[in-house]
């Protein structure tokens, strides 16, 4: 593909990190000062994530966390990236969510997943059966969730006999997101948009959107494709600097890895932490240095890839820098200062 020029719409994905020395008060005080910036800065939409029993991540529960957020922003659209369906009764997701859309109509997300967002044993704790620990009822889940939200496509199921708020006016706008060729195929056979989690590390980006594309039938909801590809982009004034400000995220990711959760180390602590050649050495696609390099780096993904809106996130441990992040790449990438994307 041709090289894609600015500005295709810019997102965030906030992870609400905890750093060490960081509370969960502090760590949830710095997402509100992200989604502040990236509503000023008119990125197009801010996405939280779900994680359990996890030291570094503070965002528990999108819903609650987004109806903050959506309540001291202005415009960006405000969204979960994603909701664990099996982790949770499709009713009660619909509940919220069209709550949240009653409160601030046309600006929530609903990102929905099928991964658990923790391990195995946490994952135990939220669905109280084993029998439930596999992703076996995920389709029907997802079929009863967008019944439930006023999809008329979706004949029987749940949503003949509940109703997810009593007068709806509008719906959230949900999107499937996913790692694999499944989530892939499925958000395209319902005619849903669909995010890949590029920034996880995959090798399977550009393969994954593909299959998507082939996949996808026009609905209610969606009359084309519509693709949001996530990466792990981080800018400061310098390569130098950006690297040093990475390394703890770098060495977040290893503990992740390793299943050996921890706080995420301040920049010093990363600099003479005894894992650093090794975090240093994992294969990684994180978008990592000056502006200008990130944003041409940026550029090529979303061309690689075809997609229709790219979403950032930032690995590290302190607000200031995440917050520099998003200023300098709003720049590099042409971002309207007084003006949002159409959506």
């Amino acid at each position: 593909m041709s090289e894609i020029a600015a500005p295709l719409p810019l997102s965030v994905l906030e992870l609400a990190t905890v750093g060490t020395r960081q509370s969960t008060a502090e760590a949830l005080a710095h997402t509100v000062a992200v989604a502040q910036s990236a509503d000023r800065l008119r990125y197009r939409r801010i996405w939280v994530a779900e994680h359990h029993n996890m030291p570094a991540v503070a965002s528990t529960s999108p819903p609650v966390l987004i109806a903050h957020l959506a309540a001291v922003t202005e415009r960006i659209s405000v969204g979960s990236g994603g909701v664990m369906l099996p982790n949770h009764a499709p009713l009660v997701v619909a509940e919220q969510f069209a709550l949240l859309e009653a409160l601030h109509p046309g600006r929530i997300d609903l990102g929905i997943g099928r991964a658990p967002g923790t391990d195995q044993h946490t994952a135990l704790a939220l669905r109280r059966d084993p029998k439930l620990l596999s992703a076996e009822q995920f389709p029907q889940d997802l079929l009863d969730l967008l019944g439930l939200l006023g999809d008329e496509r979706v004949e029987g199921g749940l949503s003949e006999r509940f109703a997810a708020t009593p007068a709806p006016v509008s719906a959230p706008s949900m999107v499937l997101l996913g790692s694999s060729g499944y989530s892939a195929q499925l958000a395209g056979q319902l005619g849903l948009p669909f995010t890949f989690a590029h920034h996880f590390g995959s090798p399977n980006t550009v393969a994954a959107v593909e299959l998507y594309r082939e996949s996808f039938a026009p609905s209610p909801v969606l009359q084309r494709p519509y693709t949001i590809v996530t990466a792990n982009a981080l800018a400061a004034e310098t390569e130098d600097d950006a690297r040093r400000l990475a390394l703890p995220g770098q060495l977040m990711r290893l503990a992740i890895r390793t299943d050996r959760l921890r706080p995420v180390p301040s920049p010093e602590e990363a600099q003479v932490d005894p894992e650093r050649a090794a975090a240093e050495a994992m294969p990684s696609n994180a978008v990592i240095g000056d502006p200008g390099s990130v944003v041409a780096r940026l550029r090529r993904l979303a061309a690689d890839t075809g997609a229709d809106e790219l979403m950032v996130t930032a690995s590290t441990h302190g607000v200031a820098e995440r917050l520099r992040s998003l200023e300098l790449i709003a720049a590099a990438w042409g971002l309207p200062a007084g003006e949002r994307p159409a959506a």
